[in-house]
């Protein structure tokens, strides 16, 4: 889809189908200069395409909001408070012919994840996806989930293992950002970073001593992990997750670990954590903590939000709320509009400075649905312990999951102008805060220019 198309998508964009061929623009072409925008609205796939017809039908942004809104985040630094780097299909064949040799249940899920986080290295038409996918989101950065959930320390290699891998094979397009002067430097570029979170604090519950117990928190940190899951749905050693109907809240040993992780630069995310847990993660830190990917339980009370309470105890500590694009904790209709009005929430009860966007959502690869056909049916398991959840009836629409779709992260931009926030109060939302936090919590003196 071309720019004009695309500005043509709704009834009511038909009188902006001229503006981006300004006078601005067209100078900036006989200046050589590629219009910053054409990288959002070009060359779209189909299913690209839908997803942003889709979100433009709910949005009905006016020329001038949409003009205002796609310029300003072509020319932001965004960072995603918590996702998922775009997934590339994986290779139906393959994994068919393992299932035939007798593989595992656990192997098959590996091979899937594998294929998923690291094809678009080796498979050239999945990296154009991969890359694709990157170019017309307009994302600069990702605090990318490079972990597992769970505390054991060989568990959550796996997955920074395999973003590594992309990330050093990928380097001139995509790279591993070790500090938040890297991110500035991949907006300067034109090129995108990942920036690393673990889910779970890595314990060897041997249980010697505290400080032993905590050592592999420095040597995660030292891996490029910079902000780690305090809890995922279930209770653990640190305090009770967001799944847990007891609401215990945080442990004696869960703020000995807090304690380490800000005094090694580690970011505390108390986003899978219970109420309570999180509210007292955030009362004792030193540094700021986040919940990278919620919802504002003020609008909605689901167990993975924030209520008012909480949000406050993180804003007192420096922290944000990264609002989430899953439709079942948004509730209401749970498309984009709704996603607006948790970000509206935050801002105007609790600061434009502490409020993100993280989705925790990931593009999937438009290969993805021909190569699962090609797989066997496993035999049916039972649901994993750390992923139980409370009883939720939440019927999620199509339109909803597609006017949320990572690709139309340029849109979510588009919607905030539609709120009334200004230039500078978006910059912050779609990534300001993030990098702001990002800095406050690093302890490595960052080289300054020149």
């Amino acid at each position: 889809m071309d720019r004009r198309t695309f500005l043509r998508s709704t009834a009511a964009l038909t009188a902006a189908a001229g503006t981006l061929s300004s006078s601005t623009t067209r100078a900036e072409d006989e200046a050589g200069v590629t219009d910053p925008v054409a990288a959002l609205t070009d060359r779209l796939s189909p299913r690209m395409q839908h997803a942003r017809e889709v979100a433009l039908n709910l949005l009905k942004p006016s020329a001038a909001e949409l003009e205002r809104g796609l310029r300003l985040h072509a020319g932001s630094l965004v960072f995603d408070a918590y996702a998922f780097a775009p997934r590339a299909a994986v290779d139906g064949d393959a994994i068919a012919a393992a299932i035939d040799a007798g593989a595992s249940p656990d192997e098959v899920e590996d091979m899937r994840e594998d294929m998923m986080m690291t094809r678009y290295v080796s498979n050239l038409a999945e990296q154009q996806e991969f890359l694709n996918a990157w170019r017309v989101s307009g994302v600069t950065a990702i605090f990318q989930n490079a972990g597992q959930e769970g505390q054991d320390p060989l568990r959550l290699l796996k997955r920074l293992a395999r973003f590594t891998y992309g990330t050093d094979i990928l380097k001139d397009y995509m790279f591993k950002a070790a500090l938040p002067s890297d991110i500035e430097a991949a907006k300067k570029e034109g090129k995108h970073c990942l920036y690393f979170t673990g889910n779970g604090v890595p314990i060897t519950q041997q249980w010697v001593s505290v400080e032993d117990e905590l050592k592999y928190v420095r040597i995660f940190y030292e891996l490029g992990i910079r902000m780690m899951h305090l809890t995922y749905q279930r209770r653990n050693m640190i305090g009770d997750g967001s799944g847990e109907t007891s609401d215990a809240g945080l442990s004696d040993f869960g703020r000995e670990a807090i304690a380490e992780m800000n005094r090694v630069g580690v970011i505390p995310d108390c986003a899978h954590s219970g109420w309570r847990t999180s509210r007292q993660a955030a009362e004792v830190s030193s540094k700021p903590v986040v919940a990278s990917h919620s919802t504002a339980g003020g609008i909605y009370p689901h167990f993975r939000s924030k209520p008012d309470d909480v949000i406050k105890a993180i804003v007192d500590s420096g922290g944000y709320i990264g609002i989430c694009c899953i439709s079942r904790y948004l509730r209401g209709k749970g498309d984009l509009t709704t996603m607006l009005d948790h970000v509206e929430y935050v801002a105007k009860n609790f600061g434009v400075d502490h409020v993100a966007i993280g989705t925790d959502i990931a593009w999937t690869s438009q290969f993805a649905a021909d190569e699962n056909r090609k797989i066997p049916k496993m035999p049916r398991q039972r649901e994993p312990f750390r992923s139980l959840w409370p009883a939720d009836d939440y019927k999620t629409t199509d339109e909803a999951t597609q006017s949320l779709s990572w690709i139309n992260w340029p849109l979510y931009t588009v919607g905030l102008v539609q709120r009334g926030f200004t230039d500078d109060e978006i910059r912050k939302i779609i990534g300001g805060n993030v990098m702001r936090v990002a800095r406050e919590t690093i302890q490595i003196q960052e080289p300054e220019e020149g």
